[in-house]
């Protein structure tokens, strides 16, 4: 009876307790050096934010004009322009840090403890082979998760503020550096991020490897479906002159036929001016302009719909890589 109890498998939540201690102490450096840059992030954004209410003593009118209101023109103030410049590129940063949490769960904290044979020492003491690879997932994961959350929240404070402007185009929801800082498919990249690490690292087991193979992987997957974004939800059509009101994403535009066929201005690259641009369509049957594009308010639409997506991908990559271990070392 007494051998059968000292059989019995530890329930899980208390078997990673162990494995989870000892991964913090042994990566400690690098987990203040993801503090520090944390840290980094926040204090940016929030400096960018005190800069441009310092210079708004500047600024002649509400919408932040520098030239006289009601003149017809606008000029913003230096620390307008360089925070709005600065903080365009906000998501390109937080899909690089979600990037950078799979290489390093790739190398450092799996493939070279496989690689150099010392994850033997802790699979001969308390941790099987599955709560092993389980902490090295559950860790990063959590802190991933927070980490982003507190950079998504801060990015969100500081781009409400230079959303004011009239003129803060780079700034819109649906800007390539800003969409993935604003929603939460920055929390799919970055759980996803530490799937594809775990599987590249108990698949290859060479550091090096392991680490340039999950950033080849990553890569791929954010420049294609930054690419491909727009087809994740039916975009709207707007029919005759103009363009649709609000912060919308304009896709395609162009001219229908009489028989509803679609001509679109790409086709028409090399006529030059809009007259002649529109002179083209029309040559070729254009009858009603079209635009098609998608509203503000299909922004949580897209981002679940993405976000789904990168789950799906990080559970298959789990599954696999504990499949993969489990084969290997049972």
């Amino acid at each position: 009876m007494s051998a059968i109890g000292l059989r019995t498998p530890v329930a899980p939540a208390s078997g990673l307790r162990g494995p989870v201690r000892v991964l913090l102490r042994q990566h400690r450096r690098a987990l203040w050096t993801a503090g520090a840059l944390l840290v980094l992030g926040v204090a940016v954004v929030v400096g960018l934010r005190i800069w441009v209410a310092v210079a708004s003593s500047a600024e002649r009118c509400a919408d932040g004009d520098t030239t006289r209101c009601g003149d017809g023109s606008y000029l913003p103030t230096y620390a307008r322009t360089a925070s709005e410049l600065y903080l365009a590129s906000g998501g390109t940063a937080v899909l690089l840090l979600a990037g950078l949490v799979g290489v390093f769960v790739a190398g450092p904290l799996i493939a070279r403890e496989l690689e150099s044979g010392t994850f033997r020492l802790a699979w001969a003491q308390s941790a099987s082979p599955a709560q092993w690879l389980a902490a090295r997932l559950a860790l990063p994961a959590a802190l991933a998760t927070a980490g982003m959350t507190v950079l998504v929240l801060v990015y969100r404070w500081g781009r409400s503020y230079l959303l004011e402007s009239p003129d803060s185009s780079g700034l819109t929801w649906s800007a390539q550096g800003v969409y993935p800082a604003i929603g939460p498919i920055v929390f799919g990249y970055a759980l996803l991020a530490v799937a594809v690490g775990a599987l590249c690292a108990v698949v290859v087991r060479r550091t090096v490897l392991s680490m340039s193979l999950t950033a080849l992987v990553l890569g791929t997957v954010m420049l294609g479906l930054g690419k491909r974004r727009y087809e994740l939800w039916p975009t709207v059509r707007h029919l005759g002159r103009g363009y649709p009101a609000g912060d919308t994403w304009h896709i395609e535009s162009g001219m229908l036929t009489a028989s509803g066929k679609e001509i679109y201005w790409k086709d028409c690259l090399g006529a030059g001016s809009p007259e002649s641009f529109t002179g083209c369509l029309r040559n070729r049957g254009g009858v009603t302009d079209f635009v098609d594009y998608h509203p503000a308010s299909h922004f949580w639409p897209l981002q679940l719909v993405e976000t789904g997506i990168l789950l799906v991908l990080a559970a298959a990559a789990v599954a696999l890589a504990f499949r993969v271990l489990r084969r290997r070392h049972g």
